[in-house]
């Protein structure tokens, strides 16, 4: 009797011992993404993705490795390519459902379905989906769950969510009629007293970035809000391979369309976190942990890529010239693929003027074939064309919105047809704008003109409110639609440049 006794205290001792252990030296992985827009194939972006199904077979492995891992996304992952659009972003759902991501914070582009299609998608949801930050109107009710405490190993994990109080105009302004964006830096505060007395750790998940431009970002945050161990970001697409420190708390971000897989390594003694290390894996980094895709992400990819396969190929159109997308020019000049929309515009609509904010277009126009894919590729967000009344004064406004950002890659940068302009880029905001021609005569402030722009535009997206309160005089279809006719019935012959004329 006195051996078992002495048998079950060795136990008691050695499981002491082990809990001891675990709780006195522990690390903590955290793994982490933002910006995929939905890019899910290793041969988006020609090839600069690294592929879900290659992505998740590393992130099960090392979640295999060390159970106290976390993975985290940063938001604009539920919309950006076709083959997820057109599904209202179901597809990914299915997909990160099958991977196993923990949380995740809505990026801006995630309301592109509007607040009801953003709570289908978190209902469907095997992970949570918070933000802290997103409220009703009506009543100031949380819309999401406002944070998650994991327990992992006896250590208690705290992550919130903040969304990016742009999703206002960078979403679809009539989408979001119903809910408003609290100050994150308040919402922040407030979390960090919820969240202290019961975790070891706290991670803010953001969609802010971590641009000077933004009124609220990541950088400020940090600098503002103490207890704040990690942030984990997403929205200004900015690669830090080795996280940004500010004061006590580290900003990580992966850059965006799955190029890399974020890993932050935190360790502790006892509840001190002593040191935090940040570390970007490329496509090679990650083939290294697991050479073979996940069999579950690639058969689900296979079962919707057949279902859309019929639609997307249809060949809608020929085009004899390569139109090229490259975000950094588009966002700063103007291009014949933006010329070339634009035209398409005013042509449909018979405007005096028609414009789209580069924001707006998300992929070129391949020679040769044009199928309903690379349509709905150019417009991935399903926006409709619309004409309004606008008087003279209110284009030049227009104008000093649309290069307000320069020289940093705004997608409110204005692509046009119709108007020439002068862009003095070494002016203040909002002097930047010179002389402005319609249709090859100087602008009348007072005479009023019809402009042809997207919905999201004419709602008052990307800080265009000189244009919300405009007269509608007309609606037309969706913008691949147009783009579609025109190439059909018009096509890309010569297209007429120097319409923006940088000085």
């Amino acid at each position: 009797m006195r051996r078992f006794k002495n048998f079950i205290c060795a136990m008691l001792l050695a499981s002491l011992m082990i809990f001891a252990a675990t709780v006195e030296a522990a690390e903590l992985v955290i793994l982490h993404t933002n910006d995929i827009h939905a890019r899910v194939l290793n041969t988006d972006d020609g090839g600069k993705s690294m592929g879900l199904a290659e992505m998740v077979a590393a992130i099960k492995t090392l979640k295999s490795q060390n159970k106290n891992t976390l993975w985290l996304d940063a938001g604009d992952t539920f919309n950006g390519m076709p083959a997820i659009n057109i599904s209202k972003g179901e597809n990914m759902l299915t997909l990160l459902n099958i991977a196993g991501l923990n949380a995740m914070t809505p990026g801006n582009h995630d309301f592109n379905y509007g607040i009801d299609g953003l709570l289908n998608l978190n209902k469907k949801a095997k992970f949570d989906i918070i933000a802290a930050n997103v409220v009703y109107k009506d009543n100031d009710k949380l819309i999401l769950t406002p944070y998650k405490i994991y327990n992992l190993s006896g250590l208690k994990v705290g992550v919130f969510g903040l969304a990016t109080p742009e999703t206002a105009y960078k979403a679809r302004p009539s989408f979001l009629s119903k809910v408003k964006f609290l100050n994150p830096y308040e919402v922040a505060k407030n979390m960090v007293k919820t969240l202290r007395p019961k975790c070891d750790v706290i991670i803010a998940l953001t969609h802010l970035g971590v641009l000077e431009s933004s009124e609220f970002n990541s950088v400020t945050l940090a600098k503002e809000v103490d207890g704040i161990d990690l942030i984990v970001d997403g929205h200004s697409h900015t690669i830090l391979p080795s996280g940004l420190t500010i004061n006590d708390t580290l900003i990580v971000q992966t850059g965006a369309h799955a190029y890399n897989l974020g890993k932050t390594t935190i360790e502790l003694d006892g509840k001190k976190i002593t040191s935090i290390r940040a570390e970007l894996l490329d496509a090679d980094a990650v083939k290294k942990i697991n050479p073979t895709p996940d069999k579950n992400i690639t058969a689900a990819i296979k079962s919707y890529e057949r279902a859309n396969k019929k639609i997307f190929n249809q060949v809608v159109a020929k085009n004899e010239i390569d139109l090229p997308f490259d975000i950094s020019l588009i966002r700063t000049q103007e291009t014949e693929l933006g010329d070339l929309v634009a035209d398409a515009f005013r042509w449909r609509t018979g405007a005096d003027i028609a414009v789209i904010n580069s924001g707006g277009i998300r992929s070129g126009i391949p020679k040769g074939n044009v199928t309903y894919g690379d349509a709905i590729a150019i417009f991935p967000f399903g926006n409709q064309l619309q004409v309004v009344e606008i008087q003279g004064k209110l284009i030049r406004e227009m104008l000093e919105n649309g290069v307000s950002e320069y020289p940093d890659t705004a997608g409110k940068f204005l692509q046009v047809s119709g108007i020439r302009f002068e862009f003095l880029s070494k002016n203040h905001v909002g002097n930047r704008i010179g002389k402005i021609f319609v249709n090859n005569a100087p602008l009348d402030d007072n005479k009023l003109y019809t402009l042809a722009a997207t919905d999201f535009m004419i709602e008052g997206g990307d800080g265009y409110d000189c244009l919300k309160k405009l007269l509608v005089i007309g609606k037309f279809g969706t913008l691949e639609e147009v783009l579609i006719e025109y190439l059909q019935e018009v096509g890309i012959k010569n297209i007429d440049t120097g319409r923006i004329i940088r000085r």
